[in-house]
């Protein structure tokens, strides 16, 4: 069953001499519980691109279905509620609250659309990702790589229909970039999350069920 759907997305900035085409017609389907890495160089439009099936932006034509439900069709209200509770962001920057510990960043997003806390799975994440024990610690007190888990366990904490990943490591160093995938890995795998992750590091990439590179807008076919 396809998760994800895009039909002839496209996205223009600007008018006239300044009008730039970020993304030139994507026609993509991600199944359910797949990891998908995209990969490609500054300016191609892959963040333009994560940031439109995550409903942070409005193509200028065509469509995106999330989960059934076209992006297009909902009001800023319901789309606001929708990108909330069916999807989870992974970002480059961690963005944890500093005034809150380590389990309150990560139960947020619940409490905010006050939904009960499912402290069972909850915990069975944090055990995956190794940060049981850093339950209460602020995030000041926290290496970037467990700030980066406790990011993840927020984005799996509502069980989304899609996991956003905009270059989760591109603030790690290598080997710690490595183990903090590979529990993102083994965590979408477990709880059957599905994945989409923007990356310049082709290793990293490696790592995914599948590879799709964007150039100048576009897919590039194989």
């Amino acid at each position: 069953m396809n998760i994800l759907e895009t039909r002839g997305l496209r996205k223009v900035y600007g008018t006239g001499e300044a009008k730039v085409l970020a993304l030139d017609g994507i026609d993509m389907t991600v199944e359910r519980g797949e990891f998908v890495a995209i990969v490609g160089s500054s300016g191609s439009g892959k963040t333009t691109f994560l940031n439109m099936i995550g409903g942070l932006d409005v193509p200028t034509e065509g469509e995106i279905i999330v989960d059934r439900k076209k992006l297009q069709k909902l009001s800023d209200d319901e789309l606001t509620v929708f990108r909330r509770r069916k999807i989870g962001f992974i970002f480059q920057q961690y963005n944890l609250i500093p005034m809150l510990n380590v389990w309150e960043n990560i139960i947020l997003p619940l409490k905010i659309d006050g939904h009960p806390v499912d402290k069972e799975y909850i915990m069975e994440i944090v055990g995956m990702l190794g940060i049981k024990e850093k339950r209460k610690s602020a995030p000041n007190q926290l290496s970037g790589g467990q700030q980066q888990r406790v990011a993840i366990a927020r984005a799996l904490a509502t069980k989304p229909a899609l996991i956003l990943a905009d270059e989760p490591t591109g603030n790690l160093d290598s080997r710690t970039s490595q183990d903090v995938l590979g529990l993102l890995k083994i965590t979408s795998e477990r709880f059957h999350q599905t994945v989409i992750m923007i990356t310049h590091n082709e290793e990293i990439a490696q790592l995914a069920n599948r590879i799709l590179r964007i150039e100048d807008g576009r897919i590039e076919k194989k």
